[in-house]
């Protein structure tokens, strides 16, 4: 595993900027299509409509006012803490939308009066309108989802056995209420004075026809990686309370959209430009413009920064003719493809839309071929340019691969270049996400924090759950590629089992490298005291939202057999399928659940142990968490591995964490297993569980 060393700098406001607007785009675009169906309701619906009809138009308003700020909420809470955060996340911003509402009712209501007074009829009164709580979904709900997790924190390790869920959910509950309070009486005149603001600035703008000038902010930004800020921060609510006007549409979503800027460039070096540069631009324009990735185009303009000044006229050109030609597109393009233009496009502006994008285009080429040609113009590292894109964007480019002629991270053996900053969060990630995984993740999080670096994350998901929001991501190699497509910006380490792996070290000495920058690391933290799995109490390396259950209630004695019938793999993973069926923890179709994850991927972990479990998809066969343990007399053949231990696991939420961090600290331990080949019998099985 190569490494590169960075050097530790001062806030930098360009890099708050880019998290701002990554946290900002990680939001809005899992909800962009939700967007686009909006904006079809829209399209064949409404009055002015392809096809008006006046009982599905009343799908338009609640989906714009409701259904798309708390889908928002919902991602936003879910990005902090998961269901939880999402669930308060989306009831405290229910307030701000209801605190909305009730400020705008008072502020029509006495020119209501006036109007009826005057002798009209109060269905033409048109007051102030409605304020889509977007920008007030994606400040509260992060921060009701934050506040729960640190409320978690503190509360969880110290609520009494039995007690879990009566303060799990009463605790939410009242959070929930207390924020929606807040965000009623407090955020929601905040959020509506802005919206005003930024309304009446854009107006003001397209009045004195100065709406162009804004190429001269958004073309810079994009190449800076600020454009999230600015697009889903700002020009996206404004845009969807626009398009869910008279108008139904929004020339907003066409400013940072235009492909035609960065097509204009990618086409002049494809003429004039010299080396690696003129040979890949000829495929970067493809995958900018029909693809829609932007980014694509960076290091060219990095290479010779004065083409910023091409991409702005190409910019000001677009947005010049999109106001001319009155354009707009329903929904928000994203991403910003000729392709998913077209599809948005509001009736009967696709040829002038097609105008201003190739008028932009055409403009940026002139420019960006008159610099070309004019100015000093060497070969063009376009490697180097690329990965100072890369740097200034703080992960690996999606299309750098286009670029260098690299094959990209597409394994979890890729070097650690995948991703350049510090490393601060870490995933296991297995098909599941109950078992193996979180045995892996015990055994590096002790590593880790043996190492000094108490304040990395260590966490284990499923798969079909992860985002691209991690910094390193540790599979199984059989899943190395499943886990590269949902997160191509970490870095990767593939690994044959997940106890006792050899690359955790090198994984912590990348952290150390990463994240100390030549320092010296912290003092290792303390060790943490021993805890009793068995008793229900929480350890210390317990994640947070991970409720300490009793042994008796996870892995009862009756689940502990200490002389194991199976003679094979097959037969040990139905001998402990039902040991969890006997003990009312799963159903049988969890059985067959169990072999379909051991054909796909092996649960062997390393010294002696295998730990069966089910897919993903055999969570409804879980009643609650449970754990059986085997023991072998003689050793099984588990596709080439020796096993003595064989421990079933049907994991419902983080129920059965505790007690599985514990059978993995054990298992990492030679002279613990030395024990539990010498136990006698249940209870001391549970016991030598219970000591660490």
């Amino acid at each position: 595993m190569s490494t590169t060393t960075e050097t530790r700098s001062g806030f930098s406001p360009r890099v708050a900027l880019q998290k701002v607007g990554t946290s900002l785009s990680n939001m809005v675009m899992p909800n962009i299509p939700a967007l686009i169906a909006w904006g079809i309701f829209t399209a064949f619906f409404i009055p002015d409509g392809w096809t008006p009809s006046e009982p599905l138009a009343t799908l338009v308003g609640p989906t714009i006012h409701y259904l798309l700020p708390l889908l928002i909420a919902n991602t936003g809470g879910r990005m902090v803490y998961e269901a939880r955060g999402a669930v308060v996340g989306v009831v405290a911003t229910m307030g701000v939308i209801a605190g909305s509402d009730w400020l705008i009712a008072q502020e029509n209501a006495p020119a209501l009066a006036k109007w009826v007074a005057e002798g009209n009829d109060s269905s033409t009164f048109s007051g102030l309108g409605q304020v889509h709580m977007f920008i007030g979904a994606m400040i509260m709900a992060p921060l009701a989802a934050w506040l729960m997790k640190k409320f978690d924190q503190v509360v969880q390790p110290r609520i009494p056995a039995g007690f879990e869920m009566l303060v799990n959910m009463f605790s939410a509950g009242i959070l929930a209420f207390v924020m929606a309070v807040l965000g009623f009486f407090g955020l929601a005149p905040v959020v509506n004075w802005v919206m005003h603001l930024l309304s009446d600035g854009v107006n003001a703008l397209i009045q004195h026809d100065l709406l162009p000038l804004v190429s001269i902010l958004i073309e810079p930004a994009k190449v800076f990686f600020l454009n999230n800020a600015i697009n889903h921060g700002v020009l996206t609510p404004l845009g969807i309370t626009e398009a869910a006007g008279p108008a139904g549409k929004s020339v907003l979503f066409l400013l940072e959209a235009n492909p035609g800027p960065g097509l204009g460039i990618l086409m002049a070096y494809t003429i004039f430009g010299r080396g690696a540069a003129r040979a890949s631009a000829p495929g970067a324009a493809i995958i900018q413009f029909i693809g829609g990735i932007h980014e694509i185009y960076f290091p060219y303009v990095l290479m010779k920064p004065i083409l910023i000044i091409a991409a702005i006229g190409g910019g000001m050109t677009g947005v010049f003719l999109n106001v001319v030609f009155h354009n707009g597109l329903i929904a928000p393009a994203s991403p910003g493809s000729i392709l998913a233009i077209m599809g948005v496009a509001a009736r009967g502006d696709r040829l002038t839309i097609l105008i201003a994008v190739f008028g932009a285009a055409v403009v940026s080429f002139v420019l960006a071929s008159l610099f070309l040609r004019i100015g000093k113009q060497e070969d063009g590292d376009i490697a180097a340019a690329t990965a100072k894109m890369e740097q200034m964007k703080g992960k690996k480019s999606s299309v750098a691969g286009a670029l260098t002629g690299a094959a990209g991270d597409t394994v979890a053996d890729s070097d650690a270049d995948a991703h350049t900053g510090p490393i601060h969060k870490i995933v296991f990630a297995c098909d599941a996400g109950m078992g193996s995984s979180a045995m892996g993740a015990t055994v590096l999080r002790k590593k880790i924090r043996s190492a000094g670096f108490s304040d990395v994350e260590v966490t284990n998901k499923a798969i079909s759950s992860l985002a691209d929001e991690w910094d390193l991501v540790v599979t199984q190699k059989e899943l190395a590629d499943r886990a590269a497509q949902r997160t191509g910006s970490a870095v990767h380490v593939a690994v044959d089992q997940f106890m006792n792996s050899p690359r955790y070290d090198e994984v912590v000495e990348l952290v150390r490298e990463r994240n100390t920058a030549g320092e010296a690391p912290a003092a290792a933290a303390p060790a943490a005291a021993p805890a009793a799995a068995a008793t229900g109490t929480h350890r210390a390396d317990t994640p947070a939202d991970a409720p300490a259950d009793a042994a008796g209630e996870v892995m009862p004695a009756s689940s502990v057999v200490l002389h194991g019938t199976a003679a094979s793999a097959a037969s040990a993973i139905d001998e402990a399928g039902q040991l969890l069926v006997g003990a009312g923890a799963v159903d049988e179709a969890y059985v067959a659940a169990m072999h379909d994850r051991e054909r796909s991927v092996s649960t062997f972990m390393g010294n002696g142990l295998a730990i069966p479990h089910g897919t993903n998809d055999a969570k409804s066969s879980i009643r609650r968490s449970g754990m059986s343990f085997i023991r072998y007399d003689d050793p099984i053949d588990w596709n080439g591995n020796e096993v003595r231990f064989v421990v079933g696991i049907a994991g419902q939420g983080n129920e059965h964490l505790a007690l599985l961090q514990n059978v993995a600290m054990t298992f990492s331990d030679p002279a613990q297993v030395e024990k539990l080949e010498k136990a006698t019998s249940a209870d001391e099985i549970l016991s030598i569980f219970d000591e660490e």
